[in-house]
C-alpha cells in the first residue's frame, strides 16, 4: 500500500469481528450520519460506545439515496462474501479501528450472526504512529482505486473532495488525481456542495427542522447540468444566472426529472411560474421587491437583484415545507399536513409551468439539431436489432456487410466523441460513456 508517498508492506492478520471498531470518520457514510440527529449526537460524543457502533453498522447497510431501504450493493457484497469468502484484506489501526473494510466487516458480522461460521476478518495493520490525517489519506487512496467494488455515494464523494480542499488545503490538481477525475470536475463538485449547504441553511425552520444532504442524493446529474447552465449564463449576465439557479434548484428539490429541469431557463419565473403558482406563493406576494429612488425625478424603480430576491423567497417557502415533510413523525401532525399541502401546490404549479416551457422550447428549437439526429439514429439502431432477430430465423444476414457497417459506426462515433469534447467542457454521463467506449483522447485546441 501507499504510505506518505512511499510503498509500505503491512502484516495481514486474522482479527475477531467483535474486537474491531467502525471508523466514525469514514467518508462512506458521512452524509448519512444526519439520518437520526439524536444518534448522530451520541456518535459524536462517544463514537466507540455500543450504541454508536450499532448506528454505524446500520448506516453501512442502508441505501444512500433511500435511507429507509437496505442497499442492494450491500446485499451483493454479503452474498459474494458467503460464496467466495474474503478476497482482499481490510485495514486497521493498532487500536482496532477499521480504516478500510468497514462495509465488509458489517457484512461479515451479519453472516456471523446468521450462520456462526465466520468469526474473523483478515486485515492489514497500520504503523502505531499513524495520525487521523494519514488514516483519512489511506482510506481515500484505497477506496478511490479504479477497481473499487463499492463506490462512495454521490454526496459522500462531494464531502470527501471538500475535506481535501478546504480542511487539508490540497491543490485541486492533486485532489483530481487522487479521485481519478479532472480539475474542472472538482470545481463543479465544490460549487454543487456549496449550493446544497446553502439550501439546507435556507430550509431551516423556527423549530430547527431542515433538509439533509442525503435528501438530495439522487440529484447528481441534475446538479451537474445546473452547474453547466449556470456557468454559461453567468458569463453573460449574473442576475439571469441566479434566476435560473433558483428555479432549477426548486425543481430539483421537488424531484422533477432531469429532462423536465432542462426546460427551466432564466425567465422561467416571469414567463411561466408566476402564472401557475397560487396567489399566496407568487413572487409579488411572497417578497415585495426593494426599490431605489432616482435622484431629481422623485421616482422609484426596482432595485438591482430584486427579481432574484423574490425568486429566492419562493424557493425558501418550498424548502421549509420540504424540511417539515422530511422530518416525518418528528414534526407535529398539523405541520406535516400543512407542509404537504404546500409541496403539492408547488408541484402542480411547476408541472404546469414546465409543460408550457417545454412546448415553447420545442417550438423554438431548430429541427434536426445534433440531439435530434442522434435520437433518430437510435431509432434506426433499435430497428436493426429487430432485423437481426428476424434474420436468424431465415439465415439471411450478410455477415460481411454487417461487419463493415459496424466498422463504419465505430469511425463515426470516434469523430462524434472528438467533436463533442471540443464543444462540451464537462461531459455528462452519456458523453463520458461515449469517450470511454471509443477510447479517444482529449483533442488539442
Amino acid at each position: 500500500m501507499e504510505w506518505n508517498d512511499a510503498p509500505l508492506h503491512v502484516e495481514v492478520i486474522d482479527m475477531p469481528l467483535d474486537a474491531l471498531f467502525y471508523n466514525p470518520g469514514t467518508h462512506r457514510i458521512r452524509a448519512q450520519r444526519s439520518l437520526d440527529p439524536g444518534r448522530d449526537t451520541g456518535l459524536t460524543a462517544d463514537p466507540w460506545s455500543p450504541a454508536s457502533q450499532d448506528y454505524l453498522q446500520h448506516l453501512l447497510t442502508i441505501r444512500p439515496s433511500e435511507p429507509d431501504r437496505r442497499d442492494p450493493d450491500f446485499e451483493v457484497l454479503k452474498e459474494n462474501l458467503k460464496v467466495h469468502q474474503q478476497n482482499e484484506p481490510g485495514l486497521i489501526t493498532r487500536d482496532g479501528i477499521l480504516v478500510n473494510g468497514n462495509t465488509r466487516c458489517a457484512a461479515l458480522r451479519e453472516i456471523s450472526r446468521e450462520s456462526r461460521k465466520v468469526t474473523s476478518i483478515r486485515v492489514g495493520v497500520l504503523p502505531a504512529s499513524c495520525s487521523w490525517k494519514e488514516i483519512n489519506d489511506v482510506e481515500l487512496s484505497l477506496q478511490l482505486r479504479p477497481d473499487r467494488r463499492r463506490d462512495y455515494s454521490y454526496i459522500n464523494r462531494l464531502l470527501a473532495i471538500d475535506e481535501q480542499h478546504v480542511q487539508l488545503q490540497r491543490p485541486l490538481q492533486v485532489i483530481a488525481t487522487a479521485f481519478h477525475t479532472d480539475v474542472k470536475s472538482c470545481e463543479r463538485d465544490l460549487w454543487v456542495l456549496e449550493q446544497l449547504r446553502d439550501l439546507i441553511k435556507r430550509s431551516t425552520t423556527a423549530e430547527g427542522m431542515a433538509l439533509r444532504l442525503m435528501d438530495l442524493e439522487r440529484s447528481q446529474e441534475k446538479l451537474a447540468e445546473l452547474y453547466r447552465a449556470y456557468v454559461k449564463e453567468h458569463a453573460k449576465n449574473k442576475e439571469r444566472a441566479d434566476l435560473l439557479k433558483e428555479a432549477r434548484l426548486a425543481a430539483i428539490v421537488l424531484d422533477f426529472a432531469k429532462t423536465d429541469v432542462r426546460y427551466i431557463d432564466a425567465d422561467f419565473h416571469s414567463r411561466y411560474l408566476d402564472r401557475t403558482l397560487p396567489d399566496e406563493f407568487r413572487t409579488s406576494e411572497t417578497a415585495a421587491p426593494s426599490t431605489v429612488t432616482i435622484p431629481g425625478l422623485n421616482r422609484t424603480v426596482k432595485a438591482a437583484g430584486a427579481n432574484v430576491a423574490a425568486a429566492r423567497a419562493v424557493t425558501d417557502a418550498l424548502l421549509r415545507a420540504k424540511a417539515v415533510e422530511a422530518a416525518g413523525e418528528s414534526a407535529p401532525l398539523a405541520e406535516q399536513s400543512a407542509a404537504s399541502a404546500v409541496v403539492v401546490s408547488y408541484t402542480d404549479a411547476f408541472n404546469e409551468a414546465i409543460d408550457t416551457a417545454g412546448r415553447d422550447f420545442r417550438l423554438r428549437r431548430k429541427r434536426l439539431a445534433a440531439p435530434d439526429r442522434i435520437s433518430d439514429a437510435c431509432k434506426d439502431l433499435e430497428q436493426s436489432i429487430t432485423d437481426l432477430v428476424m434474420s436468424r430465423g431465415s439465415a439471411s444476414l450478410d455477415e460481411g456487410a454487417f461487419d463493415d457497417a459496424i466498422d463504419q459506426l465505430r469511425t463515426v462515433m470516434s469523430k462524434l466523441a472528438v467533436e463533442a469534447q471540443r464543444s462540451i467542457d464537462l461531459p455528462g454521463n452519456g458523453l463520458a460513456w461515449l469517450i470511454a467506449a471509443v477510447d479517444v483522447k482529449q483533442p488539442q485546441p
